[in-house]
């Protein structure tokens, strides 16, 4: 054998060996190779069964939210430029399609400084309208184009927080997808073999926004007894919070709170659970704060030793202990309970606070029996597929075809090992793509066998034929393969899961045509015709 040519089978066994390993591993038994298999075939929501969530993304909560950390803003760059700003609140939208028209009102600016609060906000917030009320009023409203840039930033962080999410849950096979337009403000969430989301549905939709308050005044045992005490109005920058009704909470009632807190839920770089030190068979979640947060929290605690300080839960006030002494960056989330809550609560931390809050619209569970069944008839259709096709080529192209179907099988080794090497996961439009996939394999072959039986007819020698045959016919195979990978592209770009899913298998399937259609089948039949003396004819 050729030395060329033995280099060629050494680079075809070293595919198959590592396409084999990628499939089945290192396995030690059977049961371990069958563990191996479906551990790195991952099959999607249609093939295994599951649940199917579609969430709706409250916007107005983050409009809401950065209209008061802006209306704080305001203040504080007022009293740098050194200009007057009596109030500033907060005109709150009230559902997702008023969620733009949030706004803030700024009262009390002495009309002496009028230009030079318009200069302020020209200078420091431009993606905001001022509008003049009267002499010292004004209200800021979002600029349309910085709404639809917000909306569509607040979608694609909820997306990825979600992910986050279910990565850290281990469910590496669900997907997080835009289910319609922006306006919609839709996600799908799919829970391949999960049957009982329950924990999970509770992990997602827990928005995790902890929250540290000054406190102003409080517990008091009811809503209406705070009411009561400022005669049914807040004092100006504060707001009512209950305690949480979970039975986490330390305290009863309500607390007045300021409305702009000292640290968010975005201020939060790491949260572990641990077990308590002060109550036997609990345990807590301790957080730590960015660099930035912590340099604030510390100036906030050293300035108020003795004050109470609430720590907030999605809208909830956990505990309001008293400041003891100056803080910087570490803080503790005591009473979550079992272990389990204390890590879907660090969970939740660590993976970012949602920016608004979910609505849940649509849930589904996908049986597996409708899996198996999906399973089972693609299995049955693909293989159907395929024999036939050997069958054709068979009895068409004599024992050349033997050359092809080779070529077929190592193709789809090559496609299932590169889906368990990207952890790509399976679904039924992705069986689509393997079974479409073979009859452009086929395609290629038979292209190479025509040319091949033209260079035959004209006279060549059976290897000269071989190798006029496989020049001529590549340039057509690269074309036709380029043009629909492109097409793949597109529909990876503008479709959805299941369309992605096919777009994906049908161009691994294209990439290893190439591979096994002209570099492998190329070699068999040089091996072929490697014998002492020249073949006289060709079985094609």
């Amino acid at each position: 054998m050729k030395r060329n040519l033995q280099v060629k089978f050494l680079i075809i066994v070293g595919v198959i060996l590592v396409c084999l390993v990628g499939i089945f591993g290192f396995p030690r038994s059977k049961a371990e190779l069958a563990a191996n298999w479906q551990k790195n075939i991952r099959l999607g929501l249609d093939l295994r069964g599951g649940s199917h969530l579609v969430y709706q993304v409250q916007e107005q909560d983050a409009f809401n939210a950065e209209a008061g950390a802006t209306a704080e803003r305001i203040k504080e760059e007022g009293r740098k430029a050194g200009v007057a700003v009596a109030e500033t609140d907060v005109e709150e939208a009230k559902s997702l399609a008023d969620a733009d028209k949030a706004a803030i009102l700024v009262k009390g600016v002495p009309s002496t400084q009028a230009g030079d609060f318009r200069k302020l906000i020209t200078n420091n917030f431009g993606q905001w309208n001022l509008t003049g009320l009267n002499a010292t009023d004004y209200r800021l409203t979002m600029r349309p184009t910085e709404a639809i840039a917000m909306r569509q930033d607040v979608l694609s962080q909820t997306k990825s927080t979600i992910e986050k999410k279910i990565n850290a849950l281990g469910l590496a096979e669900s997907s997080v997808q835009q289910r319609r337009g922006d306006a919609d403000a839709e996600l799908l969430v799919q829970l391949p073999g999960v049957d009982d989301p329950a924990r999970i549905k509770q992990i997602l939709q827990t928005a995790a926004v902890l929250e540290l308050y000054e406190v102003k005044g409080g517990p008091f045992p009811t809503k209406s007894a705070a009411l009561t005490q400022f005669n049914g109005i807040m004092p100006p920058g504060t707001k009512l919070v209950g305690t949480d009704a979970t039975g986490l909470g330390r305290g009863d009632g309500w607390w007045l709170v300021t409305r702009i807190p000292v640290v968010r839920g975005a201020d939060i770089r790491n949260a572990t659970p641990e077990q308590s030190t002060t109550v036997p068979n609990s345990w807590d979640t301790n957080f730590v704060l960015s660099q930035d947060a912590a340099a604030r929290f510390e100036r906030f605690t050293g300035a108020n030793i003795g004050n109470r300080l609430a720590i907030v839960l999605d809208g909830r006030v956990l505990s309001a202990p008293t400041i003891q002494g100056q803080i910087r960056d570490n803080g503790r989330i005591t009473g979550s309970g079992t272990q389990e809550e204390a890590r879907d609560l660090a969970l939740n931390l660590k993976a970012g606070s949602l920016p608004a809050s979910l609505l849940p619209l649509e849930e589904r569970t996908v049986g597996p029996s409708l899996g198996a069944d999906s399973i089972r008839q693609g299995f049955i259709a693909g293989g159907a597929g395929l024999l036939a096709v050997i069958t054709v080529m068979l009895i068409y192209y004599k024992k050349s075809a033997i050359n092809a179907t080779l070529a077929l099988l190592l193709n789809a080794i090559i496609l299932i090992a590169a889906l368990s090497y990207f952890e790509a996961v399976l679904t039924l439009p992705g069986i689509a793509g393997i079974i479409l996939t073979i009859g452009m394999a086929v395609d290629s072959n038979v292209l190479i066998f025509e040319r091949i039986r033209e260079e035959l007819r004209t006279g060549k020698a059976v290897s000269a034929a071989v190798d006029a045959g496989f020049s001529k016919a590549l340039l057509t195979i690269i074309d036709t393969h380029v043009t629909t990978v492109v097409s793949c592209a597109i529909l990876f770009l503008f479709g959805t899961g299941p369309v992605k899913g096919f777009a994906v298998t049908l161009v691994i399937g294209l990439v290893a045509n190439i591979f096994t259609a002209v570099f492998v089948s190329k070699a068999i039949f040089d091996w072929e015709l490697s014998g002492p003396k020249p073949a006289a004819s060709l079985s094609i």
